[in-house]
């Protein structure tokens, strides 16, 4: 079987990240005869949570499985979606009662024409965010259902070699990032963070074949402070006084990572960053 190719997009900001999504991400598909696609849309009502419209409308612009984080809890009128629709996650180490699932495991047909095993795991870090449970022993449990033998050291063992597991850690700090990316090293075939809509530049293959990222960036306004309108965030610093905050206007921008992964032995080949503008510059 071929390698497999997967795209993964950062934040969707509002309306002009869901335009800019909906304008890029199509034919980006189809030039790279992309395999499967993960979008992290938590902004995407008017950058704060989501609507079972912005879902759709994700879904529709090619994305298999759509993650989120912590702001996914912002609109309540949502928390029936996250129980009926499958393919939105929220992460995984929330307290068991919370609304939605935090994986999914599915099938899908690869440009090759082979059915592929898909697992996407969302997990939310604790530095600087809430202390919610351990996303290190939240991934090791969700593992523990696809191969439950452990290693002589007690960590769960690779899940079988047709398995490709996806992960979208959504956190704060840079260092719980790659720690727990250090922790999946060889049981995961790609780690990207999320959350800080800032793009990093350290995209590589650790020693084990587990591609990485810190963090994706976002889907949004290009000349924008993290998506939102500029004059608004400069007014909350420097007056300290807490503006709600609006998505900025003007030119989109898509950003993300596309990744090449070994079909037999479920390695990351190579990555790259993505950054597409919708005015082409």
């Amino acid at each position: 079987m071929a390698n497999l190719k997967v795209i993964m997009i950062g934040d969707v900001v509002g309306d002009p990240g869901l335009e800019a999504l909906e304008a890029q991400l199509p034919p980006l598909i189809r030039k790279t005869q992309a395999d499967f696609i993960v979008v992290n849309g938590e902004n995407a009502a008017a950058g704060f949570g989501m609507m079972e419209a912005d879902l759709k409308r994700i879904l529709a612009a090619g994305a298999d499985v759509v993650t989120s984080g912590n702001h996914v809890w912002e609109k309540r009128e949502f928390w029936p979606v996250l129980d009926a629709e499958p393919r939105i996650l929220r992460p995984a180490n929330y307290p068991q009662g919370s609304s939605g699932r935090g994986w999914i495991k599915l099938e899908k047909e690869a440009a090759c024409g082979s059915t592929v095993s898909w697992l996407v795991i969302n997990l939310q870090g604790r530095e600087s965010m809430i202390p919610i449970d351990c996303p290190f022993q939240s991934f090791d449990a969700i593992l523990e259902n696809f191969y439950p033998s452990v290693s002589d050291n007690g960590i769960p063992a690779a899940p079988d070699p047709a398995l490709i597991v996806l992960v979208d850690f959504h956190a704060e700090s840079t260092t719980e990032k790659e720690a727990l990316a250090y922790h999946l090293d060889g049981r995961a075939s790609l780690v990207a963070g999320t959350h800080t809509h800032v793009q990093t530049a350290d995209e590589r293959v650790l020693p084990k074949g587990t591609g990485y990222i810190t963090d994706l960036g976002m889907s949004g306004v290009v000349d924008s402070v993290i998506g939102m309108d500029t004059k608004i965030c400069l007014d909350r610093s420097r007056n300290q006084v807490l503006y709600r905050m609006e998505c900025a206007k003007g030119a989109g921008v898509i950003q993300g990572i596309i990744a090449e992964i070994d079909s037999s032995t479920r390695k990351t080949i190579s990555l790259k960053r993505l950054g597409i503008r919708t005015d082409n510059s």
